[in-house]
């Protein structure tokens, strides 16, 4: 095993807030508990919850402009926190409950925190929220969750995968997608949009995609069977178009705002509709006739199963994804990194890297 530092550099959430709410500083390292291991982080993926998370963005049952985090009822969000879900590394130290021959395995991090035996997510919580994460450069997590992963992908590859296809994963199964049925995805230049269009393809359904003129290509080599242009003239037209005749049989959306009208409508009579997301906003116009006289199922999705992230490596390990690796940035430029992201500027996903790992893309 090993000597480890007894400091690290992380980026620390201070509280609610703007960018400054976010410190790279010096840390101890954690101690690994009994049934936990220390990862050394090699690479460590960005996503929307951070921000939302950050900024207090998730409104209550009560109040949607509330300042509040992302889980509703018994809080879990401490601060000082390490947030950062996408963690890729190798285990460096073990709880005295675990296995040595774990050491120097290299793992993706499961992040959820499910809390219970069972398939159940109603209690569910994940690391870098309730936990800390892996804006670090260690990072304990219960052994259960760290998977030996074996892949010839780079660390930063891997960690595009975990929180957005995950998500994407479950998103499909709540919606019981199966083969030959065709999904129309929102925000399918995004992290979770493009893992939604080659998940989909993994399963045998056919994906549509929604997105802007300037990533229509990239989405398209994604996978997707047709795109249509959110910002290039009627893009409802469009998707009838694609279509050719046929039919959506389940709205996979991580936008919302003023599309949701939209997708709903379009949408087969006993078609399901499935969200992880509200990107262009959380407050929807909906006519509740359309819900009823058409049958549809409308279905909230956030995070996964045990047995969705199995799938998720195994689709990994067998080749059948590819990863959307758009830029890494060394962790001690996380300010710049969170900038980007926030703006949208790219296709795919972001990485951290800690800076002795640190290789630009």
């Amino acid at each position: 095993m090993q000597k480890l530092p007894e400091t690290m550099k992380t980026v620390v959430l201070t509280g609610h807030g703007d960018l400054d709410m976010l410190q790279y500083r010096d840390y101890p390292v954690p101690l690994p508990a009994a049934d936990e291991v220390l990862l050394e982080v090699h690479a460590c993926g960005m996503n929307n919850t951070d921000v939302w998370v950050r900024r207090g963005a998730y409104g209550t049952d009560d109040d949607p402009e509330a300042v509040a985090s992302w889980r509703r009822g018994k809080p879990t969000l401490e601060f000082p926190r390490i947030q950062g879900a996408d963690t890729v590394g190798k285990i460096v130290a073990l709880g005295d409950a675990v296995d040595p021959v774990r050491i120097g395995e290299r793992v993706m991090v499961d992040f959820s925190i499910y809390n219970t035996g069972t398939d159940s997510l109603a209690d569910i919580d994940y690391i870098g929220h309730g936990a800390d994460g892996g804006y670090a450069e260690y990072c304990a997590v219960p052994s259960v969750n760290a998977h030996r992963v074996d892949s010839p992908m780079s660390d930063a590859e891997l960690a595009t995968f975990c929180c957005a296809y995950l998500t994407g994963e479950h998103m499909l199964d709540r919606a019981r997608v199966a083969a030959g049925e065709r999904v129309l995805i929102s925000g399918a230049a995004g992290g979770v949009g493009g893992g939604l269009i080659q998940l989909c393809r993994a399963r045998g359904a056919i994906p549509y995609a929604i997105t802007s003129r300037d990533k229509a290509d990239a989405v398209k080599m994604l996978g997707a069977e047709g795109v249509a242009l959110r910002d290039q003239g009627d893009w409802v037209a469009q998707v009838h178009d694609l279509l050719n005749g046929e039919v959506i049989d389940v709205v996979a959306d991580v936008v919302a705002g003023p599309l949701f009208k939209d997708l709903i409508n379009l949408l087969r009579p006993e078609g399901r509709y499935t969200t992880a997301g509200a990107f262009a906003g959380p407050l929807v116009e909906l006519d509740l006739r359309t819900v009823y006289l058409k049958h549809l199922e409308i279905h909230g999705s956030s995070q996964g199963t045990r047995q969705a992230f199995a799938r998720l490596l195994g689709y990994i390990e067998s080749g059948r994804l590819t990863a959307n690796l758009f830029a890494t940035y060394p962790l001690s430029e996380f300010h710049r990194a969170q900038s980007d992201f926030m703006a949208k500027g790219y296709i795919g996903k972001l990485v951290v890297m800690p800076d002795r790992f640190y290789q630009p893309v």
